[in-house]
């Protein structure tokens, strides 16, 4: 995959929780008009672990066939059960995808050495001419492919030349770029840590698949392209003007129950949906067992969407102008914001 921003789109929905077709189009033109290098269609971010198949091949049938020509389509084809990957995979290979990105196997529990045999290596056979990226994210998964394995399955299956690293492990990252090579890919999972793994020699990640470039495309591309071009400091720039949004990803907070203080993490796409929904943009629900943040979580992202427009309108400008929106007037449109949040 060549090196760039890459957006794992969401998947927006009708208040019924079905798939809002016109809405997914329009935000695949969005992207597509603020110069994304790419998009990742049916990601984790796209809430694909609640999709029947049927679903899940739609979604890509139709960002394939809006992507064809325009920017890169990458399909998130990941299970914990590798023959429905291998079909998953193919499927997405005979809508001429570009590349296909397999999150490591949730909640099995294979080993390292498994996850290469009996997961990526038998996906990779069977279709030798996609390129299969793999997603490295232990705090979802529960399990780990380790670079050493990483490294020996780029040196069996030829189709394997990049990884989303979304480890949050700075060493496992400098260990993946020293067993792997330097023309290996790693593409930052980790909207917060972009600069600073694109920057670090050790590390030299080439690119981003990124969560906030949903809301911030033009900006994201931009910083990754800076830092592609060694001008760190000009992508730090961007970087402390995103940073409101890269921060907020997945929202803790410490609620008051009947019973005491509990935490409360809302992950990642309920905070991003919720500004989404916030600002206008094509979104809707997520989908159970997902649901809306606390009042104290929503408080949280409304401010870094005011502080964004307040410190550098410019951010939020292309949403404004493509989707016709005034933003102001939805930040501060405080009867709407009750329907999205709710009491602990």
């Amino acid at each position: 995959m060549e090196q760039g921003c890459y957006t794992a789109l969401i998947t927006p929905f009708t208040p019924a929780g079905d798939l809002d077709r016109d809405g997914l189009s329009g935000l695949i033109d969005f992207q597509i008009e603020n110069r994304i290098t790419g998009i990742l269609a049916t990601g984790t971010t796209g809430e694909s672990p609640t999709f029947k198949w049927e679903e899940h091949n739609l979604v890509i049938d139709l960002i394939a066939k809006q992507t064809r020509g325009k920017c890169t389509c990458i399909a998130g084809t990941g299970s914990n059960n590798t023959a429905e990957a291998i079909t998953g995979t193919s499927h997405a290979a005979e809508q001429g995808v570009d590349g296909v990105l397999l999150v490591d196997p949730y909640y099995n529990g294979p080993s390292s050495l498994e996850i290469r045999r009996e997961y990526y290596e038998a996906v990779a056979r069977e279709t030798p001419g996609l390129n299969i990226i793999p997603y490295i994210i232990p705090g979802r998964t529960g399990a780990q492919m380790l670079p050493q394995d990483l490294a020996i399955l780029a040196d069996n299956c030829a189709n394997v030349t990049s990884v989303k690293e979304a480890t949050g492990n700075i060493d496992n990252m400098k260990l993946t770029r020293k067993l792997c090579g330097d023309g290996f890919n790693i593409f930052s999972g980790d909207d917060a840590l972009v600069c600073r793994v694109m920057a670090d020699e050790q590390i030299r990640a080439c690119g981003a698949i990124s969560v906030m470039s949903n809301i911030a495309p033009a900006f994201m591309t931009q910083m990754v392209e800076l830092l592609n071009r060694g001008k760190t400091q000009e992508a730090l720039a961007i970087e402390t003007a995103l940073s409101p949004l890269l921060e907020l990803v997945v929202i803790t907070t410490e609620e008051e129950s009947k019973y005491g203080p509990v935490k409360c993490r809302a992950r990642n796409p309920l905070p991003l949906k919720t500004m989404m929904q916030i600002l206008g943009m094509p979104s809707g629900p997520c989908r159970q067992p997902l649901g809306k943040m606390t009042q104290k979580g929503f408080d949280m992202a409304l401010s870094a969407l005011k502080k964004v427009q307040a410190d550098n309108p410019e951010i939020l400008a292309p949403v404004a102008s493509f989707f016709n929106l005034d933003i102001d007037a939805r930040l501060n449109d405080t009867s709407a914001h009750k329907a999205l949040w709710y009491n602990y």
